[in-house]
């Protein structure tokens, strides 16, 4: 079926000229109005800092901006305003005291809070009395606290009490890592996490689990860390064993020196003499670690046993009793001391002895009666014993004292030679 014929003088138009005009009419297509847009700086923000809105693309001279909170167009939520003709400010509503409106559409808030997340919207009114809208976000982050790790057994049992190791505090948008002696958790299947990763439990711990631990919090603009925290595990000590330099020794002489032998580690160490705590004399002195003590000079009254213990937060445990003998001379001086001592103790009393009797013989000199001669002596004259009846005759020794030039022993009767 052919096309209808037209009338006569209808002219046909080149294929090649209708395409220039369509080419010519797409170029000269006025161009599309850029649109404005907002840009967040920073893009992530900590709380307590400042943030900006930025306002990019927006129409030259225009009449005015205004913000909002929210996405949509609500004088509830307005919280500023700005007209370029007068240059003059309005708040709105949600205004906090902490935003400023730039004359360019730049929105500045500061010190903002986790509370200021969210949208945020710019209308900008035109010349032609025409509107441009568009939307901004905000995140805000929490600068996270330094983390503290908390324990459910403050002195767990080697080999026997499971630790519960948990950082705190818990926040939102925060992940959680461990450390053990400066190091990433080693794989151990007595080193469990929690899902979160917040909690560490640490079955039948044992000395080698003691640490110090460290745990580390981070979110999208901050990081901290713990302090380090060391697990106070409690064990059995082993018995120590005493080593003395010399079991007997002389007294006034040394040193002697008695050492604790233990192979635990970060234990006190107490020195006992005959069972109760010893009390250092001046010459006794005990190691920085008080595991020797030395006796420098020895006195007998060192002399007994001797024991050291060992102990740890948990227990405490006793070496065996160690005996120090003490010998000593008897001191010859001290000895002749006393031998002297006695003898003139002894020559004394003889002395007082013989004054006493000196004394006596003194006085009692004037009262002895002459002894009867009969003749005998230098004078020839005799005293008769019957004129003297109560008068004992002297003893011829103290006769012969009293008068040297009498032959006392004239005076002696014989009675062997008398007769019956």
């Amino acid at each position: 079926m052919e096309p209808p014929s037209g009338p006569a003088s209808r002219r046909h138009v080149p294929w090649n000229r209708l395409l220039l005009a369509v080419s010519l009419l797409t170029f000269w297509t006025p161009p599309t109005t850029a649109q404005p847009t907002i840009e967040t700086m920073p893009p992530l923000a900590a709380e307590g800092s400042d943030v900006l809105l930025l306002a990019h693309n927006v129409a030259k001279n225009p009449l005015g901006y205004s913000w909002y909170r929210g996405e949509r167009i609500d004088n509830s939520q307005l919280i500023v305003s700005y007209r370029v003709a007068t240059n003059l400010t309005t708040k709105g509503p949600t205004h906090s005291g902490r935003e400023a409106l730039y004359p360019n559409g730049t929105l500045l808030i500061q010190s903002v809070t986790q509370k200021d997340t969210g949208s945020y919207m710019l209308l900008v009114t035109k010349d032609d009395l025409q509107t441009e809208r568009q939307t901004g976000q905000i995140h805000v982050h929490l600068v996270l606290p330094t983390p503290v790790i908390t324990s459910n057994n403050s002195k767990p049992w080697e080999h026997k009490d499971t630790v519960v190791l948990t950082c705190g505090p818990e926040t939102q948008n925060t992940s959680y890592m461990w450390w053990i002696s400066n190091q990433s958790l080693p794989k151990s299947t007595r080193l469990e996490l929690s899902e979160d990763k917040r909690t560490l439990t640490v079955v039948t711990v044992t000395r080698k689990e003691k640490g110090p631990y460290v745990c580390e919090t981070r979110n999208l603009v901050s990081i901290s860390r713990s302090d380090p925290f060391t697990l106070d595990v409690l064990y059995p000590v082993a018995q120590p064993s005493l080593q003395v330099s010399n079991t007997t020794v002389t007294e006034h002489e040394g040193p002697v020196v008695l050492t604790c032998l233990t192979d635990e580690t970060g234990v006190s160490i107490r020195w006992l003499f005959k069972g109760q705590s010893l009390l250092l004399a001046d010459r006794m002195t005990l190691s920085s670690d008080s595991s020797t003590l030395t006796i420098d000079p020895v006195s007998r009254e060192d002399a007994g046993a001797y024991q050291c213990e060992v102990s740890n937060r948990g227990n405490s445990s006793r070496s065996g009793p160690l005996r120090l003998r003490v010998t000593w001379r008897e001191n010859a001086q001290a000895l002749g001391v006393g031998a002297i001592t006695g003898i003139v103790i002894g020559v004394l009393l003889v002395l007082t002895l013989l004054a006493v009797l000196g004394c006596f013989i003194f006085l009692h000199r004037g009262n002895w009666p002459p002894a009867s001669t009969s003749g005998c002596g230098p004078s020839g004259s005799s005293v008769s014993q019957a004129s003297l009846p109560d008068a004992r005759p002297p003893a011829p020794i103290y006769q012969e004292l009293l008068h040297p030039d009498t032959d006392v022993y004239c005076n002696i009767s014989h009675k062997a030679d008398a007769g019956p």
